[in-house]
């Protein structure tokens, strides 16, 4: 199986900050009412005194005040589905897995209307922010992937980002992705 990280990789964005976006727009009185919560949050991570899963869960306590976050998540995605990769496209597999630290809501949606059918993300209550568990990044991938699919293979790896070299070490085959142009990732294996 192949195996995808999501933002910056497949999809020419950051979920994460374009939904905030997306919201601050269409929603401001949400976002207002959650600032000092995401300020204090910020914060507080800048200091190291909270983990980046606490400050990513109180970065999006404007669920809160959502009314219909699903209808939220569908316009923000009919808006941005064209940002999906054209190379992924063109190589795409039924197997696929994409894993990414974003909100597992905010990506439910789009990867069933591109058939993917395997997805790996942050456990997020859409309507409160909270985090069930770690957020998915760095090594924690790795446990999902494995948690996911006990002894699973990865055949070729993709991502943008050097966080991602706990999971790139265990494809037979990484790469990394700017933009549009993919360059095969040298990594050492444990």
């Amino acid at each position: 199986m192949n195996v995808y990280d999501f933002d910056d990789t497949i999809y020419d964005g950051d979920t994460t900050v374009g939904f905030i976006k997306y919201t601050a727009l269409h929603h401001p009185w949400a976002m207002v009412r959650a600032l000092p919560v995401q300020v204090a949050a910020i914060i507080s991570y800048a200091l190291g005194k909270c983990s980046k899963t606490r400050m990513k869960s109180r970065a999006f306590i404007f669920l809160r005040y959502l009314k219909d976050v699903d209808a939220d998540v569908e316009k923000y995605w009919a808006k941005h589905k064209h940002q999906i990769k054209g190379w992924y496209l063109r190589q795409q597999k039924e197997d696929d897995v994409i894993i990414s630290a974003s909100a597992a809501f905010l990506l439910q949606g789009i990867c069933a209307d591109l058939g993917i059918r395997h997805l790996i993300a942050t456990r997020m209550d859409k309507h409160t922010g909270v985090i069930e568990g770690e957020n998915c990044k760095g090594s924690e991938k790795v446990n999902r992937f494995y948690e996911a699919f006990p002894g699973g293979e990865v055949e070729e790896f993709y991502s943008d980002h050097d966080s991602d070299r706990f999971m790139a070490r265990l494809a037979k085959k990484s790469y990394l992705v700017k933009k549009n142009e993919l360059a095969e990732w040298k990594i050492e294996k444990e």
